[in-house]
């Protein structure tokens, strides 16, 4: 009997040798697995309106009437993005994306138009239009959110035919 119990019990061992996995004789092989990622160069873009209130026929037959808005760009990183901005819907004769004539409309069926520029400085001086060079300077993508102030200004002085709103789109475009 106790022969018995021990080629039975080295049957069932080598059974469970045999059958178990990882440890047959079959062998086994490595192989490398490559894994990668890239990161694209994106850009998100929004704006918040420069919305200039009241023209004051009185105050403002001599003095400007300034307001600011602003461009908010989140762009990845490595990417230099440029934000231009268009003439707007209704440029006047001779604008060019370089030198924008920007004018609001009061929408009318003859339309009555008041003056504006954009500006990349809080000093007014430098107009923003729609080329790289008449862009503010490329700040580096960081993959956060970039606010870029827009300075606008209507002109003093200003003869407006007609009391009403006006309004004007300018496309926003940000390059990188």
């Amino acid at each position: 009997m106790k022969t018995l119990i021990k080629h039975s019990f080295f049957a069932a061992s080598a059974l469970a040798l045999f059958a178990s996995p990882g440890l047959s004789s079959a062998g086994s092989a490595p192989a490398d697995l490559a894994v990668s990622s890239s990161v694209t160069a994106s850009c998100t873009i929004t704006t918040s309106p420069v919305a200039f209130g009241a023209y004051d026929f009185v105050v403002n037959a001599s003095s400007p009437l300034d307001n600011t808005g602003t461009v908010h760009t989140t762009c990845s990183s490595a990417s230099l993005p440029v934000v231009t901005l268009g003439q707007g819907a209704n440029a006047g004769g001779g604008s060019t994306p370089g030198v924008p004539v920007r004018r609001m409309s009061n929408g009318a069926g003859t339309p009555a138009f008041m003056s504006y520029n954009l500006y990349q400085d809080v000093d007014r001086l430098i107009l923003w239009g729609n080329t790289t060079l008449t862009a503010p300077s490329a700040v580096a993508g960081t993959g956060t959110n970039a606010d870029i102030i827009v300075y606008g200004r209507v002109a003093a002085g200003q003869s407006l035919p007609v009391a009403v709103s006006y309004a004007d789109t300018v496309v926003a475009t940000v390059t990188f």
